[in-house]
């Protein structure tokens, strides 16, 4: 049978979703959790793997296990077991060929900028001068689409093509402080905090608001701004089709 989990997870202790050798991540934390509970050795396949610092509001993955599960139960013993900064919020049964990465339908990501020094915004990037957020959500239109994010992304020879089909990007302005939101199909590494860096030179005046276009047909990742730091980033939502659950 196989499970999918719903996870939350601050990011700022581990290095990134995925299991490295001698660093700490969030995947080996909850395989160590279900294998303490479950009293069997049970390895989750994450839905994506978030960078060195990136946090999660929704992350999901499955797992394979051949007995009934009091979810429940479990739910309440593996966050009894997990660190703080690493939560479960559901656990439920999914189609036995269901996979959590391969058969998710988009991801959404913010990233948050605040241009008030706060103690308490530590999960975001600080910025002393105010951005043009206009012109920004007009490069914003320049996203939008299937197109190749190579300028965007790191190489990864473990990635087939660098298409994207980005469905949203837009910023907000509340209270001095800016989110950005971007929903896709799917990610490149590093690809939304590289976007963020760009658009951030266009808010500034440094760059035109067009130069997004020209940035996206050179497909030269120098040809892009500065990375953003990886604290003010949040995986927030993933969507699945209505038929994973299992009947």
């Amino acid at each position: 049978m196989r499970f999918f989990i719903d996870i939350t997870y601050k990011g700022t202790n581990y290095h990134g979703w995925q299991i490295q050798p001698n660093v700490p991540s969030i995947q080996e934390e909850i395989n160590k959790s279900l294998n303490l509970v479950l009293n069997q050795k049970v390895s989750v396949v994450g839905a994506g793997r978030t960078d060195t610092g990136v946090h999660a509001r929704q992350m999901f993955a499955h797992f394979d296990y051949n007995k009934n599960i009091d979810f429940s139960t479990l739910l309440s013993k593996l966050n009894g077991c997990l660190p703080r900064d690493i939560s479960i919020n559901k656990i439920f049964e999914v189609k036995s060929d269901v996979h959590s990465r391969f058969d998710a339908l988009s991801r959404t990501y913010k990233y948050f900028i605040h241009y008030q020094k706060d103690p308490f915004c530590a999960n975001s990037y600080f910025l002393a001068k105010k951005l043009d957020v206009k012109l920004m959500n007009m490069s914003c239109k320049y996203l939008l689409g299937e197109k190749d994010f190579t300028s965007f992304s790191k190489k990864n020879t473990q990635v087939h093509t660098n298409i994207c089909n980005v469905r949203y990007a837009k910023w907000e302005e509340k209270n001095n402080k800016l989110i950005f939101t971007i929903e896709s199909n799917r990610f490149l590494h590093n690809m939304v905090r590289s976007i963020v860096g760009t658009l951030i030179k266009v808010g500034q005046l440094k760059i035109d608001y067009k130069s997004i276009y020209n940035i996206l047909q050179k497909k030269d990742r120098s040809a892009a701004g500065f990375s953003v730091p990886a604290k003010g980033l949040f995986l927030t939502k993933i969507e699945y089709p209505k038929s994973i659950h299992y009947v």
